[in-house]
């Protein structure tokens, strides 16, 4: 009787253990697929804010006679100007490596607008001006980001692409020449609006993530606007909230 209640003791013993087991290696196996430390999240949303300096890939070389007399501008041709400070921002959903978003940024871009009037006059005169002419120019863009964080650890390296439109740039500051009804010469200045255009962009980072919701971007973009003379590059900074 004795070796039977043994028998039976040792028997439920070996279960419960048994038991506990199969537990603990069923949470080890939760822990490896969820470790714990990762920064990133597989679907997560993400809204950025940041500061902006673009710089032309044309320098303007400031106003030279083919430019005053003939309304030609041998600088940059969209934004009209060798460096712009502004900023923007984002959204994006990521899927695992992968972020689809639209992206918005303003540049306070400030250009020289010049004015000149020869009328026919005995003697002949001219009047000749010139102003900074201040204005926002924007754009708006959809983009695809690939994203690789490494590893669990806070950083993230990424590429990024994308198309839109820009506004609010490409004036034109025109003299036209002519002659009045007696043949003498005369001039006056033409002033165009803002032209919008298409635009592409492509470029690099890297996000660090100072909390799982809260990361630090840097990045720098070559932009492409349709036309000769109007691309530049644009360095950002800025604060990145993902949820």
């Amino acid at each position: 009787m004795k070796k039977i209640c043994f028998l039976v003791f040792a028997a439920a013993a070996s279960a419960a253990f048994a038991g506990t087991e199969t537990q603990f290696s069923g949470k080890e196996m939760r822990q490896q697929a969820t470790p714990e430390g990762c920064w990133y999240a597989d679907h997560e949303w993400n809204v950025s804010l940041w500061g902006a300096y673009a710089f032309t890939g044309t320098d303007s070389n400031g106003v030279g006679a083919p430019d005053f007399f003939f309304g030609e501008n041998h600088g940059d041709r969209y934004l009209e100007t060798d460096h712009a400070w502004g900023g923007g921002g984002d959204i994006k959903y990521f899927y695992k490596y992968f972020g689809l978003g639209v992206e918005g940024f303003v540049l306070d871009a400030k250009r020289t607008q010049f004015d000149f009037d020869a009328p026919a006059a005995t003697p002949p005169g001219f009047l000749f001006t010139k102003n900074d002419d201040r204005r926002a120019v924007s754009s708006v863009l959809g983009t695809f980001t690939v994203r690789y964080p490494i590893g669990c650890s806070r950083f993230a390296p990424y590429v990024f692409g994308g198309g839109g439109v820009i506004f609010g740039g490409g004036e034109r500051d025109r003299v036209v020449a002519a002659f009045d009804r007696t043949g003498a010469p005369i001039a006056t200045t033409t002033h165009s609006d803002s032209d919008t255009k298409a635009i592409g962009q492509f470029g690099g980072g890297i996000e660090v993530r100072i909390t799982p919701h809260v990361g630090w971007t840097n990045d720098f973009s070559w932009n492409v606007v349709d036309g000769t003379h109007n691309n530049f590059g644009m360095v950002r900074s800025g604060i990145n909230i993902a949820f």
